[in-house]
């Protein structure tokens, strides 16, 4: 039997690894991980390759041979920067998904997964559809940027899956959280951040920005990569589009408020208004991945913010 070769981009970032990770366990593919300025780690039977994608050439080297292409590579950082350098998360992930795609096409590769996420979506009570997303909504002003950006790469994915050389899985996945995330507070997302805030406490109390009152939808991240081994695994479309979520939103408030249990502590929790906030709640409706896939989302909440803490207990950022 012909073992599947699956190139995993941005491997040293948080789900390129954990995916590269468990891809590698199962036996089943010959995995190769891309990284760029980050260094390797040990992972048995994975070939290591350094790559810019956003060099033409080395894209097209990078996924010679490649039978499938999960593309977890990209320009993220915290709610710190997409408050006030809104522009960071635009033009590299432009250019380097460019460069990937039409490497994909010209290269014949089977099949390319791209990771999107959830921020074209407008904030909403209801759990949101894959077709709820409308172009004709204005989008969360914070969100402008990389929200257009995502829906960009997407319909690239769509036009190349067009061609017929390559297909394309488009997942739009809702807020990811587990071991490897990124947890100092410069770079980390709204969970990171509240892990390490509770983790680091020092005189029994915890700032959380804003109000506490937005609400957003948490996946613990090996529910992200059994997802996207059955998206590998599956035939599927051409083009396919799937929201990726728990399925419920839990607001920022009861977030914190679940760390801090999980952690064991005894925190006060204070709302510190002067500090960014994006006002805005979702939660996303995953029936379409049930029905296509098979897949639901398996981890309690609970159980991955316990799962989360006691892997930031052995692993703590640096400094703290």
């Amino acid at each position: 039997m012909t073992t599947t070769k699956v190139v995993v981009c941005g491997a040293t970032g948080f789900i390129g690894r954990n995916i590269a990770t468990a891809l590698a366990r199962t036996g089943k593919f010959a995995v190769t991980a891309v990284r760029h300025e980050r260094p390797a780690y040990d992972l048995p039977g994975v070939r290591w390759l350094v790559c810019d994608l956003r060099d033409p050439a080395a894209v097209m080297s990078a996924l010679a041979g490649a039978d499938v292409v999960v593309q977890a590579a990209a320009t993220t950082s915290g709610s710190k920067d997409i408050v006030s350098r809104p522009h960071i998360h635009i033009t590299d992930n432009a250019v380097m998904n460019s460069y990937l795609l039409r490497a994909c096409h010209d290269l014949g590769v089977g099949h390319f997964i791209f990771f999107s996420c959830s921020i074209m979506y407008s904030s909403s009570d209801t759990p949101q559809r894959e077709e709820d997303f409308n172009p004709a909504v204005a989008m969360q002003p914070n969100y402008f940027g990389a929200g257009w950006t995502k829906v960009y790469v997407e319909r690239m994915c769509e036009f190349y899956a067009r061609l017929g050389r390559t297909r394309c899985t488009v997942i739009r996945h809702s807020n990811i959280y587990g071991p490897f995330d990124k947890f100092d507070l410069d770079r980390s997302h709204v969970l990171g951040a509240t892990v390490t805030k509770v983790m680091s406490a020092r005189d029994g109390k915890i700032a959380v920005w804003g109000t506490g009152e937005e609400a957003r939808d948490f996946l613990y991240v090996d529910d992200l990569v059994d997802f996207v081994e059955r998206a590998i695994e599956r035939p599927l479309k051409p083009f396919a589009l799937f929201n990726c979520g728990a399925g419920r939103a839990v607001s920022i408030k009861d977030l914190v408020a679940r760390v801090i249990r999980a952690s064991g502590r005894s925190l006060a929790i204070e709302f510190d208004r002067s500090r960014p906030t994006i006002p805005f709640s979702l939660a996303l409706d995953c029936a379409k991945a049930a029905a296509e896939l098979g897949w639901s989302p398996r981890t309690d909440l609970d159980d991955g913010l316990k799962q989360t803490v006691d892997w930031w207990r052995n692993n703590p950022p640096r400094g703290l």
